[in-house]
């Protein structure tokens, strides 16, 4: 026993028709007769049907003589130049009126009829350019349903519009009194598979006319299944034909509403009592249907017009204050609520210069660094978008409900430079039209028994919760995201020439100021001794009572080492950027300790402690070494030593193939709104403006720790603050 999903089942070639219609099918090159529904005998007199076959409808003129007169007859040719197009026309067979509809498809011309019918109710009084007078969507679908009764008046009406993953919703709903409203229930993607819905963008009207009618098996020579996918009358599947029959309602007529060439949505017809609706009619509402969505699409526009004009506005002041700054990374901070605002988020993580600057709701700074590691090696996209981001990652990733969704646009991948915007979980739930859970059952299917996914027997509410998502991110958040990076490229290309005129001025500047710091501290170091040997003399010649004199002296004193410390870390910072270097295995203990002795001395206070634990080899150049713990471990002593118990600890493990030193005080901390300025060269922090310093000590850290392939980070709080340095494993 075959399976069959419903996505999978052949619809188009059902092999039967409905009994309100009756088809003809002929060879489109030599016109000769190749199949027909069992039921033409029905309105045509034919002695013997099989003698039909190879035939032309010419050779039977006492059968066929209406259709062979009829104004698309005589032009056959013509009216079947194209693919899948439909003419129309009417002819008398007896003593009836009927439609006869032409089409060629697939190597074949079809000739399909169904009967005239009269409809007394139909009350067509309204303009068709009504619905361009709508500015409201729900209006405009609303006016919709109420015009298209005044032609096919079904006792149940509604918009059912598609969501992205195929799944729908009723937006809007015309019924009788006594039956139950369907409006806001959604629907499984299963109940119109894709198969499905690719037939409703083909052939855009579809008319069940009685569900419970038999159908009429069509009669042909060939094994060549028929593609009935533009008839009229073409017959449904079982599983639709159930599925009807447990909803109770025994006719329905669907009209496609087709927007920018997708199929959006469907004005759904259902009646509780067998109804067909004449073409005539069915082709009016068809119109009114393509009318009215054709002023959604309109109106969508303007609104979206609208929308884009507002944003272009938003971003040209956001350029303004951007065009401010030099560095990206400044306009970035300067301008993170209005970058958090555009696409409606309630956070955003800016990342840039290996620091994380936050606005609005976000996740903690940890969070946000395994977020990081695991979009750069996830995701290959400059922007992913996902609002499930918390229902997929969350346990993976230590996600909070802050980060149920998410949009990440890299800057420049290579660098993990990025901004991140997160939106909170959404507590959501839906009503389903029934549960949409799948049985299977066993149904005959052509004569042959085949398990097939069982239609829903049960349409009451069924309510689902969801869990880990949040509010979609619709084409107008995507859109704001895309002006901001466009924003991005826009002034970083604005300032890429004066840039690039600069480079060359700029590397003359370097060298002549590495040539500088070199002389500075040759050339300048001598005076700068002979100054402080004969201030120190001045200071011993003098008398007990010159008490003024002697702090004016060490006042001197005291500038002349500040100098020198200045030279001296001017020109440590050029040869960290210059200076040839040889990465070695390096032991660092007996440096921490020499370089925590003479900190104590120099920085401390009487009460300053520094407790040293493990000290594990490094790679590294052991003159850069030196330089970094001597300033990590200088600060360290310095910006605690005004605590009541100062302390410092050092501490380095094995961390796979990095060695990881952490230098933590209890000293002033970094204040949080300073810490995306921490490696830049003479920055100085308010709150350790009376320590004595110039602002390059960690410039020349972070410099070097680049230079031999490592890291520097560090986190603070009021408590204190911990500088990471992370070394590769000799």
């Amino acid at each position: 026993m075959n399976f069959v999903e419903c996505h999978e089942e052949p619809i188009h070639i059902p092999g039967y028709i409905q009994s309100f219609g009756y088809l003809i099918g002929i060879d489109a090159e030599s016109h000769s007769i190749t199949f027909f529904s069992r039921n033409i005998t029905d309105i045509f007199k034919i002695e013997r049907v099989d003698s039909l076959f190879g035939k032309e409808l010419t050779d039977f003129p006492e059968s066929f003589q209406q259709i062979i007169d009829s104004d698309i007859y005589v032009s056959l040719d013509r009216f079947t130049r194209r693919e899948n197009e439909t003419y129309f026309d009417k002819i008398f067979i007896g003593d009836k009126e009927y439609h006869f509809s032409v089409f060629k498809s697939g190597g074949f011309i079809f000739l399909e009829f169904e009967e005239v019918l009269i409809n007394p109710d139909k009350r067509i009084s309204n303009k068709y350019d009504n619905f361009y007078g709508i500015d409201n969507a729900q209006e405009l679908w609303n006016h919709l349903l109420e015009t298209l009764a005044k032609v096919v008046n079904y006792d149940r009406m509604m918009i059912y519009k598609f969501m992205m993953d195929g799944s729908g919703k009723v937006i809007a709903e015309k019924k009788n009194d006594e039956m139950e409203s369907f409006l806001g229930l959604h629907y499984p993607e299963s109940d119109i598979p894709k198969q499905a819905r690719q037939l409703y963008l083909r052939k855009r009207k579809r008319i069940f006319s009685n569900v419970h009618s038999d159908t009429v098996p069509l009669l042909s020579k060939s094994e060549e299944h028929i593609d009935l996918t533009f008839a009229a009358s073409r017959g449904m599947s079982p599983i639709h034909g159930q599925y009807l029959k447990n909803s109770g309602a025994s006719s329905s007529f669907s009209i496609s509403i087709i927007i920018d060439d997708h199929l959006w949505g469907l004005v759904t017809c259902q009646n509780t009592e067998p109804k067909h609706i004449d073409l005539e009619d069915r082709v009016q509402a068809g119109i009114f249907t393509a009318l009215a969505a054709n002023a959604y699409s309109s109106f969508k526009s303007k609104s979206e017009l609208n929308y884009r004009l507002e944003l272009n506005e938003r971003v040209s002041q956001l350029k303004i204050k951007f065009l401010k700054h030099h560095y990206l990374s400044d306009s970035l901070i300067e301008s993170k609520a209005e970058i958090k605002d555009l696409p409606e988020a309630d956070g955003v993580a800016i990342v840039s210069d290996e620091h994380i600057v936050t606005e609005g709701v976000t996740p903690s700074v940890a969070v946000i660094n395994t977020i990081i590691q695991w979009a750069s090696e996830n995701t290959t996209d400059q922007i992913y978008v996902n609002r499930s981001f918390l229902k997929n990652h969350g346990e993976e990733l230590g996600l909070s409900e802050n980060a149920a969704g998410i949009i990440i646009y890299f800057i420049e991948r290579d660098k993990n430079e990025m901004l991140i915007w997160f939106r909170k979980e959404f507590d959501e739930h839906i009503d389903w039209a029934g549960n949409p859970e799948k049985k299977i059952e066993v149904f005959s299917y052509n004569g042959e028994e085949k398990q097939i996914i069982s239609p829903r027997t049960s349409f009451r509410i069924f309510t689902e919760n969801i869990k880990g998502h949040s509010k979609r991110w619709n084409s107008r958040n995507i859109s704001a995201v895309h002006a901001i990076r466009d924003l991005i490229l826009e002034t970083s290309h604005k300032n890429y020439n004066a840039v690039k005129r600069l480079n060359d001025e700029l590397k003359k500047v370097n060298e002549e100021l590495d040539s500088f710091s070199y002389t500075i501290s040759h050339d300048l170091g001598t005076p700068l001794t002979v100054m402080k040997l004969n201030a120190q003399m001045l200071l011993g010649n003098l008398t007990d009572s010159s008490e003024k004199s002697k702090h004016k002296i060490n006042t001197i004193i005291e500038e002349i080492d500040n100098m020198a410390e200045m030279m001296q870390d001017v020109l440590q910072l050029s040869r960290a950027k210059h200076s040839d270097i040889q990465l070695e295995a390096m032991k660092t203990e007996m440096t921490i300790r020499k370089i925590s002795e003479n900190a104590k001395l120099t920085y401390g206070n009487p009460e300053s402690e520094v407790v040293i634990r493990e000290c594990p080899d490094v790679l590294a150049d052991k003159t850069m070494l030196h330089q970094v713990f001597l300033n990590i471990i200088n600060n360290a002593v310095k910006y605690s030593s005004h605590r009541e118990h100062p302390k410092v600890e050092i501490e380095g493990t094995e961390n796979g193939e990095n060695v990881m030193y952490r230098i933590s005080d209890n000293g002033i901390g970094i204040p949080e709104e300073e810490k995306h300025k921490m490696f830049k060269i003479f920055n100085r922090m308010d709150n350790a403006k009376k320590f004595k310093g110039n602002g390059v000590g960690l410039s020349i850290v972070h410099r070097i720790m680049k230079r031999i392939g490592g890291n520097v980070d560090y986190e603070s709080n009021k408590e204190g603050t911990s500088f990471i340095l992370t070394f590769k494993k000799p």
